[in-house]
């Protein structure tokens, strides 16, 4: 196939004397899919896609983008080739949602923005179903909103790959679904790599091509879905218990709390009897 998309070669990374928080990573990624990155906080997810993008410099190791050092991209370069939709962003644009987005053409366009660029970005927020907010005010929008415009703007750029770091934190069940969704498919319509960082390990499971275990500053496991979604695999990287189910041929994962029991609740706990019909008398969680 040639060079990959994305080649990590012995990738690591520390903050001065401070121990690794990256150790010895290497990874492979080649064309359209969708690659979810998981494990707990704290194992070096976000470290990974800023190393990869060129947010920080590797102490060790290379970042390969298409057969090239990213540290030999410049800015402009990297833009027209990578995407990245943050965590969350602190950006407080006195501006429309619409230009908000049509920020993600520059690295093409340039400044002068064309009737092509604008109909590529209405696409866009039509896509995620937010058009009927595009002539609104970018910082009137809620966080679910704010979200979803700062993906539309990652995907304006047309990048051959797109990172995102939790690009569904924001959002309720519904919306994570629909944009995890979306994603997938835009990976195989435009032929674009996506990696995201997800700590939902069910919409990860049901909608990605591989998943990427991290734990302990290190990569604990890849592969498909039903090869790194195990009951065993999530004992040893999350500390918890859990049962794993297969449903329409993925993985689905149900936590267990041994040490919790629930119990009766009284009918009036929480209306006095005016939810009578309504509420269960037993609530059961875990």
């Amino acid at each position: 196939m040639g060079d990959s998309d994305l080649d990590i070669d012995g990738l690591g990374f520390g903050y001065g004397n401070a121990s690794k928080v990256l150790d010895g990573i290497s990874l492979k990624v080649s064309g359209p899919q969708l690659v979810s990155i998981i494990g707990p906080n704290g194992v070096g997810k976000s470290t990974l896609i800023y190393c990869i993008n060129k947010i920080l410099s590797p102490t060790e190791g290379t970042v390969m983008i298409q057969g090239r050092e990213v540290r030999d991209y410049s800015v402009k370069e990297l833009a027209k080739t990578m995407g990245f939709v943050p965590h969350a962003t602190s950006d407080v644009f006195p501006m429309t949602v619409m230009d908000t987005v049509l920020m993600g053409r520059h690295p093409h366009s340039g400044r002068k923005i064309t009737d092509k660029d604008v109909q590529e970005a209405y696409s866009i927020l039509k896509t995620l179903e937010i058009e009927k907010f595009a002539m609104r005010q970018f910082d009137e929008l809620s966080a679910g909103q704010h979200q979803k415009v700062v993906l539309a703007r990652g995907l304006a750029q047309k990048p051959k790959i797109l990172l995102l770091d939790e690009p569904t934190s924001n959002l309720d069940i519904k919306h994570q679904m629909d944009v995890t969704r979306i994603l997938k498919e835009l990976s195989e319509r435009d032929g674009m790599t996506v990696i995201m960082i997800s700590h939902d390990l069910n919409i990860a499971s049901r909608y990605s091509d591989y998943i990427v275990m991290m734990y302990d500053k290190k990569i604990f496991r890849i592969g498909k879905p039903e090869e790194v979604i195990t009951e065993e695999n999530i004992r040893h990287v999350y500390k918890v218990e859990s049962k794993v189910i297969t449903d329409d041929g993925r993985p689905y994962v149900i936590l267990r709390d041994p040490q919790f029991r629930p119990g009766p609740l009284d009918d009036n706990s929480f209306c006095s009897g005016r939810c009578e019909g309504y509420m269960p008398k037993y609530l059961l969680i875990g």
